[in-house]
């Protein structure tokens, strides 16, 4: 007995406290900010199943963190095949929950998964492994074209799904996994031109008409408050109301009223805001920027590549879902889907989110180790 105490001490002495103590009082703030949002329900399944999902979430982070990242990455074909095959299984018998629109979900019996946040998990391993192999000649042609493919593998795969919201996080997450790998401005140049040319294409033969109303609202927000735009018009609303301190928990109108739609899950934070106030937002932003400050602290603690990205593409998951889901919001960004890190609720986001974490602390545990990975 007194062996194991041991051993558990010197566990916990080797975590970082820091990052896990920032995930548990943000989801635990989440948890609240659920029950409030699906308290005119009179159910509290939600709350139940994030609250469950969250200390799941923190044990399956603790056993993550002590793998042997050297032998998880030599499995990597098979973490891509558990990322990748439940994804184009929804493409045969995928569902699509109350409140969604795409069948991207699998129905299994209790509850739904959703694996494109599983695949995200997956791809940032699989991703960081090719970028360490191929570090030394990154900028050359012959091996940039390969990995660009890898990356825009998920995001293809993702929009065909019909989760637009998804498919640009991914592409936020390879955009700032490529650019830590030290992939030359110049390609990004390039990149971001080419995308500027298509854009027009895009728009007019890519995107159907909904995209279009939804990207027509950023340049006139009151247009289409009786359509498109009606949820966003709420949320603007909700979020006045709110003030400086907020209404009072349990108290907003709207959300108390279950007016806003979705507001437990892709709009949550209006209902912060309104219930909550200026302050209670800002608490949000703050919890979340330390999470993704932190992630980004460890990376300057690495001594191997793979390990570095993993850590990078945690932080761009968690700051790309946070800046596109607030920027939703408060009416900055058209309304695509993307929910709040630690806070939407949904137990398969939250779980997810917690395996990248449990990256990370592994990470942190081992991140005096130098890689045995030679470049390609």
């Amino acid at each position: 007995m007194k062996h194991l105490f041991q051993r558990f001490a010197d566990f916990f002495r080797e975590s970082d406290k820091i990052l896990l103590s920032l995930c548990f009082f943000t989801t635990l703030y989440g948890c609240f900010s659920v029950f409030s949002a699906t308290h005119y329900m009179a159910s509290f399944r939600p709350v139940i199943v994030q609250t469950v999902c969250m200390f799941l979430g923190i044990v399956a982070a603790l056993i993550i963190s002590t793998f042997d990242l050297e032998k998880f990455f030599e499995k990597w074909y098979l973490i891509a095949i558990v990322g990748v095959v439940p994804v184009l299984l929804t493409f045969f018998v995928g569902i699509a929950p109350e409140g969604t629109d795409d069948k991207a979900w699998l129905d299994l019996g209790i509850t739904a998964f959703q694996p494109s946040e599983l695949l995200k998990i997956c791809f940032i391993v699989t991703f960081s492994l090719h970028l360490s192999r191929i570090k030394s000649n990154i900028n050359k042609p012959k091996y940039l074209l390969p990995l660009c493919a890898h990356g825009a593998a998920p995001v293809v795969l993702i929009h065909f799904q019909g989760d637009d919201g998804t498919a640009l996080v991914f592409a936020i997450i390879v955009l700032f996994m490529m650019w830590s790998a030290g992939v030359s401005w110049k390609y990004f140049v390039a990149a971001f031109s080419a995308a500027l040319v298509a854009s027009p294409f895009i728009y007019f033969f890519v995107m159907n008409d909904d995209h279009r109303a939804r990207i027509k609202l950023l340049f006139d927000i009151d247009a289409d408050i009786k359509g498109v735009g009606y949820q966003q018009w709420l949320g603007r609303r909700a979020l006045a109301g709110g003030g400086f301190l907020g209404q009072g928990y349990l108290q907003g109108n709207l959300t108390q009223a279950g007016i806003i739609p979705e507001s437990h899950n892709d709009f949550i934070f209006v209902g912060i805001g309104e219930e909550l106030g200026f302050l209670g937002c800002i608490a949000v932003i703050i919890l979340l920027a330390a999470i993704c400050l932190r992630c980004i602290k460890i990376t300057k603690l690495c001594t191997k590549e793979s390990n570095k990205y993993i850590c990078i593409g945690v932080f761009a998951m968690i700051f790309s879902q946070s800046l596109v889901n607030i920027g939703m919001c408060i009416s900055v960004l058209p309304v695509i889907g993307v929910t709040l890190p630690f806070f939407s609720a949904g137990g398969t986001s939250l779980l997810c989110l917690y395996l990248g974490v449990g990256l990370v602390l592994n990470v942190y545990k081992h991140k005096n180790e130098r890689t045995l990975y030679l470049s390609a």
